[in-house]
C-alpha cells in the first residue's frame, strides 16, 4: 500500500467510537499530532487511556480548534454534509476515511468486498477460506474490527480482507484493493444521500477507482444489471480484470450454475467447485456469496480442495438467519443484520416453512415494493415494532394474513410466541435500522436471543 508520511502533522479525528479511536491511536503511533474530537462525552477511563498516548481530545461537541489540520479523518457515523466536513473543504482541508489512512500503513494483499447485502457474510466466508489454507489473514472494515487496528501487524504475506461500506468509500484517495468484490447494489442508506440512489450507487462504484491494469481483478454480480454495464466500461478503459458470477446464466467466463453445481469458467478451463446442496450457507442470495468467494480464492490460488472444504463447513455469521433455538415446533431465527429492504427479501427466500415475521425499527427511507409480492405465500403474520412500526403495517399489512402493532421488540416477541404454530418459522427481519431502540443491530440481535432463551 501507499504509505504518506504523517509524522509531525496535525490531524482532526471526527468521531471517537471504535473507528475513530483506532485511527487516532494508529496515527499518533506514526508521529502524528492527534486531535480526537467527538460530540460526546467520552468516559473517564477512556479520555485518560487516549491522553496517556498523547491524543489530544475535545468531547461534548465539535469546536473550530478541529479545522486546525493538515487532514482530517471522519468517522463512517459523521455524514460528509455536517457543518464541520463542510467547513474543512472550503478551507481546503483533505478529509479521509479511517480505512483509507489504515491503507497508508498496510502490507500484503487487500480483498475489499462492497455491497447493499451480504457483504459481511462474504467478508468472514473469504478470510475463512484463506485461514484454512493456511494463509495468514486479517479481516477487517465494517464487519467490526478497524483496519486500524491491525495495520502495523500486518507483512508482505498478510491476505487482509476488508469489508467496506459506502460511508468510507465516499472518503478513499489512495485505496486500492489487489480484488475488489461487488455483490449488489440496491437502495439503502438513502437517508445519507438526499434520497438519491445515484449518489449512493456511485459511492459503492468507487471501490476500484484505483485499480489498474490486469493485476487488479474485479469480481462482479453479473445478474446487477447496473453493476455489469460499470464492469465493462472498467475493462474496456483501464484494462481491469473483471470476472462475473451469475445464478441467472451460464456465462462462458467467471462462476455460473450448471445442474445444482457451481462451476468456474476461465482461460485455464472449467472446474467444478460444489454442489449447491452442500454449501453451508442456505438460500439463493448465499450461492451468490459463495460463488464471489471462490473466485475470490482460486484468483489468489486457493486449492481447490481447501476450497470446497472451507464452503461446505462455514458455519455462517452472527445476526444473518441465525437460528436461535427451535421452541414448541417453531424455528426462531435472528436476521437482524437485514437492516434494509432487500435484505428482508433475500431473507424471505430462505424459507419454505410459514413465517411469522418481526419487522420495523427506524426507517432508511425504505421502498417496500419488492416485499410485496412475495407476502401472501410466505408470512401468515406480520408484527411491526418501533419507530417505523405505522409504515410498516401500512405498506405490508395489506399482504399478509394477520397484523399486529407494538412497540418493543420483547412484545413482538412475545405476540410471535402466541400465534406461531408447529413448522412455523418466527423470522426476526427488520429491514430498518436499530438506533431507535438499540445500539446497534448486534444489541438488537442479541436482545431477540435473549428472550427467545428465556422461553
Amino acid at each position: 500500500m501507499k504509505h504518506v508520511p504523517v509524522s509531525g502533522t496535525m490531524v482532526t479525528v471526527l468521531g471517537a467510537a471504535k473507528s475513530g479511536s483506532a485511527v487516532a491511536r494508529l496515527l499518533s503511533a506514526h508521529g502524528a499530532r492527534v486531535l480526537l474530537s467527538e460530540v460526546r462525552v467520552l468516559p473517564p477511563e477512556r479520555q485518560a487511556a487516549l491522553l496517556a498516548m498523547g491524543i489530544a481530545l475535545e468531547t461534548g461537541g465539535h469546536t473550530h480548534r478541529a479545522l486546525q489540520a493538515d487532514f482530517m479523518v471522519l468517522s463512517p457515523g459523521v455524514p460528509a454534509d455536517s457543518p464541520l466536513p463542510r467547513a474543512a473543504a472550503a478551507q481546503g482541508i483533505p478529509c479521509y476515511s479511517e480505512l483509507e489512512v489504515a491503507s497508508w500503513f498496510c502490507q500484503g494483499t487487500m480483498v475489499a468486498i462492497t455491497g447493499s447485502n451480504g457483504k459481511t457474510t462474504t467478508t468472514t466466508l473469504i478470510g475463512h477460506i484463506f485461514a484454512q489454507a493456511g494463509c495468514k489473514t486479517v479481516v477487517a472494515g465494517n464487519i467490526g474490527t478497524p483496519l486500524s487496528a491491525y495495520a502495523d501487524s500486518t507483512g508482505p504475506d498478510t491476505m487482509i480482507v476488508v469489508e467496506v461500506s459506502s460511508f468510507q468509500l465516499d472518503h478513499i484517495d489512495t485505496l486500492r484493493p489487489r480484488v475488489s468484490v461487488l455483490l449488489n447494489i440496491t437502495p439503502d442508506h438513502l437517508d445519507r444521500y438526499g434520497g438519491d440512489f445515484g449518489r449512493y450507487a456511485q459511492s459503492k462504484l468507487r471501490i476500484y477507482m484505483n485499480q489498474t491494469g490486469s493485476d487488479d481483478v474485479l469480481v462482479y454480480n453479473y445478474d446487477d444489471t447496473f453493476i455489469r454495464g460499470h464492469a465493462v466500461r472498467l475493462t474496456d478503459t483501464r484494462g481491469v480484470r473483471t470476472i462475473p458470477f451469475s445464478c441467472c446464466e451460464a456465462l462462458s467466463e467467471g462462476a455460473s450454475l450448471s445442474d445444482g453445481t457451481v462451476l468456474l469458467r476461465s482461460g485455464h478451463g472449467t472446474e467444478s467447485i460444489i454442489p449447491t446442496d452442500e454449501l453451508a450457507l442456505r438460500g439463493p442470495h448465499n450461492v451468490q456469496n459463495s460463488m464471489a468467494a471462490a473466485i475470490v480464492a482460486r484468483v489468489m490460488e486457493v486449492e481447490l480442495n481447501s476450497l470446497r472444504q472451507s464452503l461446505s463447513a462455514f458455519e455462517g455469521v452472527a445476526h444473518r438467519l441465525e437460528v436461535v433455538r427451535e421452541v414448541d415446533g417453531v424455528r426462531y431465527v435472528n436476521d437482524s443484520k437485514a437492516t434494509n429492504v432487500n435484505a428482508v427479501w433475500y431473507a424471505l427466500q430462505s424459507f419454505s416453512a410459514p413465517l411469522v415475521l418481526l419487522a420495523g425499527g427506524r426507517d432508511k427511507g425504505n421502498d417496500y415494493e419488492v416485499l410485496k409480492p412475495l407476502l401472501p405465500d410466505r408470512v401468515h403474520t406480520l408484527i411491526a415494532f418501533g419507530e417505523s412500526a405505522d409504515s410498516v403495517v401500512q405498506e405490508l399489512g395489506p399482504h399478509t394474513g394477520a397484523v399486529f402493532k407494538v412497540d418493543t421488540l420483547e412484545e413482538a416477541t412475545m405476540q410471535a410466541r402466541s400465534c406461531a404454530f408447529p413448522g412455523d418459522v418466527v423470522l426476526l427481519s427488520p429491514g430498518c435500522a436499530s438506533f431507535d431502540l438499540f445500539e446497534n443491530y448486534e444489541h438488537r440481535g442479541d436482545t431477540f436471543k435473549a428472550l427467545v432463551n428465556s422461553f
